[in-house]
């Protein structure tokens, strides 16, 4: 029996974030290792996001005009060079060299997006999304101890060669599905005909008020979890003593509980209530779960339950508002709308970490979660807004109704 094509997309994200999440562990002990700052690793790790929020729209553009599989298989190539080069990396230069390729390249998630909106019914386009973020939530959720396994234990004669080479082979076995077994959904004929310059990410924004708010809300929530992400650690070992495996152990319980949220929970509950209300309401819960961390003390307890609510939250969160995102898109302009969507998300990442540290070095540790929830609170209200804008065709007009 053939495979659907939303499935075979599913195991094409999950193998090539599982490369992705594999490298991420390495990058701060790479940086040590070449007696690299603290600051600049971190500058290091924002390079791949700021890249990314520069390319995410140019490879939407072009899965419009030439076809998500090209741009897959692209995409997936550069990724492939990428890891090449972290394997031969022995200095800063080459490790920034690395990181800025993987993110010029990292047209994958935009197109894959585009392709599980083409490949979905609408009133199916929010569990296609689910499916897709639970794919690169478990891949990226796999994907760092692995890494960290194959490199070793020791940060002094860690194997950053093997990870880098094994993500490398996991790109070629993803180009090797995208080009003898998934499909191609757009219609060459339209793509021939189609203009040779999509809309741009301004002109989106501008003329789809509904994507300016649901782009506005996935920037604030993603900024927030960068933060969370970003000082957890520092936060934990100041207050717990806590050391990496029970930080990963921690991190690994969210990432799963997002997982879950988005691969099975969300399929329920968004035709239920909305994807509008759906968004908002994992945007209050992840608002919720960073309060509770930063008013936990010392109390075990009520960290993980905030940590679970966070989990819970964003795995609601991101499929709502991707498939409301979706919803803005024309046919022949998805790619375009999914680019300027991960953009948004792109940006956030690479400016929450830059931000977390400067916050609990000068207010203090529970600082950057109280920063982190009045960041997400607002992107509760972005979604809460939309919750009248059930059809395809109303989320294409130019204004919204007052809420």
């Amino acid at each position: 029996m053939k495979m659907p094509p939303i499935r075979i997309l599913f195991v094409v994200c999950a193998i090539d974030v599982l490369g992705f999440g594999m490298v991420i562990p390495l990058v701060p002990y790479m940086g040590t290792r070449f007696g690299v700052r603290p600051e600049l690793i971190t500058a290091v790790l924002g390079s791949y996001s700021l890249c990314q929020f520069l390319s995410a729209p140019l490879w939407g553009r072009l899965s419009d005009r030439y076809g998500r599989r090209p741009i897959l298989m692209s995409s997936l190539a550069g990724a492939c060079l990428s890891y090449g080069l972290l394997a031969i990396a022995n200095n800063l230069w080459l490790l920034f060299a690395s990181r800025i390729l993987a993110g010029l390249m990292a047209g994958n998630l935009a197109a894959a997006f585009a392709y599980a909106s083409d490949v979905s019914a609408p009133e199916q386009r929010a569990r296609s999304m689910g499916m897709v973020g639970a794919a690169i939530g478990i891949g990226f959720m796999l994907g760092m101890p692995i890494g960290g396994a194959l490199a070793g234990e020791s940060a002094v004669t860690a194997n950053f060669t093997r990870p880098a080479l094994v993500s490398a082979a996991l790109s070629i076995l993803a180009i090797c599905l995208v080009r003898w077994a998934l499909p191609e959904t757009r219609d060459l004929r339209a793509v021939v005909a189609a203009p040779r310059r999509g809309p741009r990410p301004l002109r989106l924004l501008a003329e789809r008020p509904a994507l300016r708010s649901v782009s506005s809300a996935a920037f604030l929530i993603t900024c927030s979890q960068g933060v969370l992400e970003s000082i957890f650690a520092i936060w934990a070992l100041a207050r717990f003593g806590f050391g990496p495996r029970t930080v990963g152990l921690a991190l690994f319980g969210i990432a799963l509980l997002m997982v879950l949220m988005q691969g099975r929970w969300v399929r329920v509950l968004a035709p239920r209530f909305g994807e509008s209300r759906l968004g908002a309401a994992g945007g209050l819960a992840y608002t919720a779960g960073l309060g509770m961390v930063a008013c936990a003390g010392h109390n075990e307890f009520l960290v993980a339950a905030g940590l679970a609510l966070c989990g819970l939250g964003m795995g609601a969160f991101n499929p709502s508002a991707s498939s409301l995102a979706s919803r803005q898109s024309l046919p022949d302009d998805r790619g375009a709308v999914m680019g300027t969507y991960q953009a948004s998300t792109s940006l956030a990442r690479a400016v929450g970490p830059f931000v977390s540290g400067p916050i609990y070095a000068a207010l203090g540790a529970n600082a950057p979660f109280i920063a982190g929830a009045l960041i997400a609170l607002p992107a509760a209200w972005l979604l809460w807004r939309l919750r009248g804008l059930t059809t395809p065709s109303e989320f294409r007009r130019s204004t919204l109704p007052d809420r």
